[in-house]
């Protein structure tokens, strides 16, 4: 017997479905409750699991109504998507609940779906092809700045340029001028360095030691503050030898020559995995340009959600306490809202193109990715897949390989590993937009 009374479309990628649950089930259902309860709870004056059923009823009747609800909600809402095949993309919105002794249950529940996508023939896609190849130049640059940063430093007389060490003191503007002086607040930083402040780097820059500059610092969150730098030296750094004990200290290579080799491997690899990210890219952009979707709105702002959570991990990561930090959450929320939508709508028409042209992982693909994620928890595969399949992870995971492949397979691209290309590339890595934040999270299953 169905159990889904009525469907209407509430909006784009949305639905709402009203759902009876017949009153022999509702009946059923609040007997094992009272069951229940008459087990796990103490009434005054009588021994657990001897409490009469009907004082069960009067003392606990909202907590046993409750708890009918919740069960038989969840069960019937199971039954509503199977019944009717929507593919919910997240947790159902339960908006009202109607239910009397002896009657049926009835709920109303509103839910994220896929829009309907044609896609027809996917037609070609033009695509970059940069080189792969290694010029001698860029393997001999790499070496050099590979003896470089295993150099020391040594102190000069002339101004500061890229690249060199600034050592001094740098405190805020006010507290300088304070009667008494600023307690002294050592900085030491490499002159262009992607880390350092740019207004610190633009001020060190052509100035040496025994010079002073005054500059403004903008915050995250749009305030400002003045800082008084003042250089007490420069160094800059003395490239080390190029050469086997070079070799030795960089990574245990035996001599320069396995050095050599070993780098050249790795920027080959590089060059490699940055083609395939552009032709991705390209690939993303076209993709969601050729076909404009109606996004279902709550998987974008989970999206949004993830993005930010992500930011905030990475901030944790390097040191910065979060809840302290000079950020404006609600702005940086709109700020990455367009990442999040192109997220998305690339991962929604990836799913329909799995599904047009049956793609599916292979066997080995999905225990390679089991195997990789078994590495980085230090547990073994076996564990690693059962813990997924209860959590239901493993569905999510298979979807995010099935992506990869059809990415590959628009892109031209061979599968990472199978020509000694880049192994450490997650599944489903999709193509990220200029100046984005980490990948987020899957949110469109």
């Amino acid at each position: 017997m169905s159990v889904v009374v009525s469907i209407e479309e509430v909006g784009p990628c949305r639905k709402q479905l009203t759902v009876e649950v017949p009153a022999p089930a509702v009946e059923a259902e609040t007997q094992r409750v009272v069951a229940d309860f008459r087990r796990q709870r103490k009434v005054p004056g009588f021994r657990k699991g001897k409490v009469p059923a009907e004082l069960v009823r009067r003392r606990f009747g909202e907590a046993i109504q409750q708890e009918v609800v919740d069960r038989l909600v969840g069960r019937y809402w199971k039954q509503a998507t199977a019944e009717t095949r929507i593919e919910p993309l997240l947790p159902p919105r339960v908006d009202s609940v109607e239910s009397e002794p002896g009657a049926p249950l009835t709920f109303v529940a509103s839910v994220e779906t896929r829009p309907e996508i044609e896609l027809g023939e996917l037609g070609e896609f033009e695509l970059p092809d940069p080189p792969v190849e290694l010029p001698d130049e860029e393997l001999e640059a790499a070496l050099a700045q590979l003896a470089r940063e295993h150099g020391e430093w040594s102190p000069v007389e002339r101004a500061a340029a890229d690249g060199d060490l600034v050592h001094g003191e740098l405190p805020e503007e006010a507290a300088a001028d304070e009667a008494g002086g600023a307690p002294p607040r050592p900085v030491r930083f490499e002159v262009g360095a992607p880390q350092v402040w740019e207004e610190l780097t633009s001020e060190a820059r052509g100035r040496q030691a025994g010079e002073e500059a005054r500059f403004i610092r903008r915050a995250p969150d749009g305030s400002e503050q003045a800082y008084r730098l003042r250089i007490d030296g420069v160094e800059q750094r003395v490239p080390a030898a190029l050469d086997d004990a070079l070799a030795e200290r960089v990574g245990g290579f035996g001599d320069l020559a396995e050095l050599r080799r070993a780098l050249a491997d790795r920027l080959r690899r590089d060059k490699e995995a940055a083609r395939r990210q552009l032709r991705r890219q390209a690939l993303a952009e076209q993709l969601t340009a050729r076909y404009p979707l109606a996004l279902p709105e709550g998987v974008v702002e989970r999206e949004v959600e993830a993005l930010l959570r992500e930011y905030a991990e990475g901030l944790a990561m390097r040191g910065v306490d979060v809840e302290r930090a000079d950020v404006d959450w609600r702005q940086l929320a709109e700020r990455v809202r367009p990442q999040a939508r192109s997220r998305v709508h690339l991962r929604l028409l990836l799913d329909a193109i799995a599904e047009q042209q049956e793609v599916e992982p292979a066997a080995q693909e999905l225990e390679a990715a089991l195997a990789g994620i078994a590495r980085v928890e230090g547990r073994s595969t076996q564990a690693v897949r059962h813990a997924l399949d209860r959590s239901g992870g493993l569905a999510k995971l298979k979807a995010q390989l099935r992506r990869e492949k059809v990415l590959r397979q628009l892109a031209g691209d061979a599968p990472e590993g199978a020509s000694g290309g880049a192994g450490g590339e997650s599944p489903a890595a999709e193509p990220a937009a200029a100046g984005a934040m980490p990948a987020a999270t899957e949110t469109a299953d």
